[in-house]
């Protein structure tokens, strides 16, 4: 196993700082990881798992990828078994069918359905909560998605309970942005175990990451300036 980088460690630091911001991990915890195969879901498993060995409370990983049998984003399960099994981490594989192929082109929907087995994972597998790659970039595009498509002001939350608080989402990239990722991926040579979604070039995702881009030669700021506005909220100046 190859030591961490100086990537890695800041990489891991902002995750401690996102665990302490938001209580993502407690005690006990037992965590069900999504991995995709993409280098974000890698990241975030390795790094768990590496605090595991030094970090002050006690916590359980799961690692599980949901495949569907709709053509997107396949992976290779061979090297996700390897990439498992070489850090001591438990894991399982599970496909879905997706009922509607029309909606399947939809990334939200996609991943709707993978969420799903997820959660219905959680009950089977005892988990009380689900660590989701999620990094700030993909914050900030969901937020300027609901602002530009939807006309609401909404994104993912770094913690989320769901259920009534049986099981909790967290997002431990939070404070992480997408490029320190695919450097520490190839520092650390990460196999590339997932091939890219058919429809993520159209998408308007890529949109939003091309126009934070754009401005972002401007406002070098302006990632973390998106990321802060959605908790300083001033309530006088907007109609609520």
């Amino acid at each position: 196993m190859r030591p961490l980088t100086k990537t890695g460690n800041y990489i891991s630091t902002r995750i401690g700082r996102a665990i302490a911001d938001y209580k993502l991990i407690e005690d006990r915890d037992r965590i069900l990881v999504g991995v995709s195969g993409g280098k974000d879901s890698l990241t975030l498993l390795h790094l768990l798992n590496e605090r595991r060995k030094w970090a002050p409370v006690k916590y359980e990983l799961i690692a599980m990828h949901v495949s569907t049998d709709y053509d997107c984003g396949r992976s290779d399960r061979r090297k996700l078994k390897k990439f498992f099994e070489d850090r001591g981490i438990k894991y399982r594989f599970e496909k879905i069918k997706i009922r509607d192929k029309r909606q399947a082109r939809s990334c939200f929907w996609c991943s709707w359905n993978r969420r799903k087995a997820l959660f219905l994972a959680t009950k089977k597998f005892r988990c009380n909560k689900v660590a989701l790659g999620h990094h700030k970039d993909d914050i900030i595009e969901t937020l300027l998605l609901n602002i530009f498509y939807q006309g609401e002001f909404s994104a993912m939350n770094p913690r989320q309970e769901l259920f009534g608080g049986k099981v909790v989402i967290i997002r431990p990239l939070c404070h992480v942005e997408e490029p320190e990722i695919g450097k520490f991926a190839g520092e650390m040579r990460f196999p590339a175990v997932q091939e890219g979604c058919s429809s993520a070039e159209s998408s308007k995702r890529r949109l939003m990451k091309k126009m934070i881009k754009r401005v972002g030669k401007d406002c070098g700021y302006i990632k973390t300036n998106i990321f802060r506005s959605m908790s300083r909220i001033s309530r006088e100046y907007l109609q609520v």
